[in-house]
């Protein structure tokens, strides 16, 4: 009988040890080299796109696009205007495609604390061949109802954008700042069996004036909106140029996170010069899914 009360004993010595255990506190973590207790920092940030210094973004971009163009005929001479040509679309007109999903690429860079550098790129590159069904003035050249249009359309977009956070806490962040677009614009036009070919191209840059908020919901979500705006006309040029984007953040690891967010692209340029003399609309919107890399 006593040795089963020993063994008893001994049983439930044995079971209340991990309970006893489990309300001790963690061991402090020590120095690699002295082997003293490091003291824990009470400064330490929670990750968030907030404390990110510097990030890559890949996304994958499923937009709808629409596009309107307009392409005038040079003037015979004599100071004389550009004639105008027809307004068509290049999605029921010409038959480009109205969804392409793409990849895109998007740098961070944190400058001190509040400065902030975002670095992005966007290109669409469309071709199609399709048997119009109205007359249409495209530059130079006239396409008859039923001819076999072969086209193309190119919109390649390359932009810097800067912001200072005028508010910046643990949890908010909101910036302003000034947006820079490197802009490149092609159309072309042809009818192979009759020989007819018209293409225009011109390039240069926009600016626009950006918001970014930023909101740490919680240790692993984080809720990110900005856009950016701006509309010009000097001379023989008028133009605009918008870009809104939200997205949800995970924050799987303090480096790593997912996203899913939604985003809006508009573009419009009308010029009178010798180079793209004409229109260029462009929208672009859809949903989108990202993964980011930060530190």
């Amino acid at each position: 009988m006593r040795n089963l009360l020993y063994l008893a004993s001994a049983l439930l010595a044995l079971q209340a040890l991990p309970a006893h255990a489990q309300r001790e506190p963690p061991p402090a973590q020590r120095d690699r080299w002295s082997g003293a207790p490091i003291k824990p920092d009470k400064n330490r940030k929670t990750p968030s796109p907030i404390t990110d210094r510097f990030y890559v973004r890949g996304t994958f971009f499923n937009p709808a696009i629409s596009t309107t163009l307009r392409i005038d005929a040079a003037s015979p001479g004599n100071g004389l205007p550009n004639v105008p040509g027809t307004v068509v679309s290049g999605e029921r007109d010409l038959g480009l495609d109205s969804r392409i999903p793409q990849g895109r690429i998007e740098i961070m860079f944190r400058l001190r604390e509040r400065n902030r550098l975002r670095v992005d790129y966007f290109e669409t590159n469309r071709r199609a061949s399709h048997a119009i069904a109205r007359q249409i003035q495209f530059g130079n050249e006239t396409f008859l109802s039923n001819d076999q249009v072969t086209s193309s359309a190119q919109w390649r977009q390359f932009g810097l954008t800067y912001t200072y956070s005028v508010l910046r806490t643990d949890r908010l962040e909101l910036g302003l700042g000034l947006g820079v677009h490197f802009v490149e614009a092609e159309a072309r036009g042809a009818v192979e069996a009759k020989q007819l070919r018209q293409e225009v191209s011109g390039a240069g840059a926009f600016p626009t004036i950006p918001l970014d908020f930023t909101w740490r919901i919680s240790r692993r979500f984080a809720m990110v909106v900005r856009g950016q705006y701006l509309h010009a006309s000097v001379n023989n040029f008028e133009g605009s140029m918008a870009e809104y984007h939200g997205d949800f953040q995970y924050r799987w690891t303090p480096n790593f996170s997912l996203g899913a967010g939604y985003t809006i692209m508009r573009s419009f340029l009308e010029v009178d010069d010798a180079h793209f003399p004409g229109l260029y609309r462009q929208n672009v919107r859809g949903p989108e899914a990202f993964f980011k890399v930060s530190f």
